[in-house]
């Protein structure tokens, strides 16, 4: 007997913003753009590709070519899908491991040297 498998479309799986934000983050924390791309066309084609294409000022075509697995969108064309899905971008600094834990510098103090005739600096 022959397993029979059927398509996965996570899209239809992705119903509520917060889920849909939570991928998104995820795609975007490790930096890969093929992933962040595939995670705005997954997004996109659950809210509904046409809707997110107009509000991203791009056709439905284009739209599903910048975000697939080939595809290499500019950042303008990020940027209106992400507004158009009522994201935004955040950014927030990363705290890097080091081996040792860094002390910070204590401030610099005046050094000025007195000259011992005249009780004052040169």
């Amino acid at each position: 007997m022959t397993t029979k498998t059927i398509p996965f479309d996570p899209a239809r799986y992705l119903s509520s913003p917060e889920s849909q934000a939570e991928l998104l983050t995820d795609a975007l924390e490790t930096g890969n753009a093929g992933y962040i791309a595939n995670a705005l066309g997954v997004i996109a084609r659950a809210r509904g590709m046409t809707e997110v294409a107009r509000g991203a000022g791009v056709t439905r075509e284009a739209l599903y070519k910048t975000l697939s697995g080939t595809g290499d969108p500019k950042l303008t064309t990020l940027l209106g899908v992400i507004k158009s899905l009522g994201f935004t971008l955040s950014a927030q600094t990363v705290r890097r491991k080091s081996k040792s834990a860094r002390q910070p510098r204590p401030a610099p103090t005046s050094r000025r040297r007195v000259s011992p005739a005249l009780g004052r600096g040169p």
